[in-house]
């Protein structure tokens, strides 16, 4: 079982930043992909961006030019938040996928920008 414990939510003016960290811990199987997803009030969730054990990265065409995902190891994943607006307020959840491809959600955390 993995647990992933994110942190770094808040609330920021419109034209700020935000860093989010998410990290995995509590299992023996190497973990794969990480990535974060939002979910706005009424809305769906989705995702925002993701990044392969390779270091491959993917982007929600919403942030694309305004949030990096990294990691600076297997278990440890950050997104930074630039040039924040209104419409990026969300719960954010950070996601894995462990080596048998098993998916594990953090319990989120909350992003809110003020315009």
């Amino acid at each position: 079982q993995v647990q992933l414990v994110e942190s770094g939510g808040g609330l920021v003016q419109a034209g700020g930043s935000l860093r989010l960290s998410c990290a995995a811990s509590g299992s023996s199987l190497s973990i794969t992909a990480m990535g974060w997803y939002r979910q706005a009030p009424g809305k769906q969730r989705e995702s925002v961006a993701t990044i392969t054990l390779g270091g491959s990265t993917y982007y929600a065409n919403a942030v694309k030019g305004r949030f990096a995902i990294s990691r600076d190891n297997a278990n440890t994943v950050y997104l930074q938040m630039n040039s924040l607006k209104p419409e990026d307020t969300a719960v954010y959840y950070c996601n894995a996928y462990d080596s048998r491809r098993t998916l594990y959600w953090g319990q989120g955390t909350q992003v809110t920008v003020s315009s």
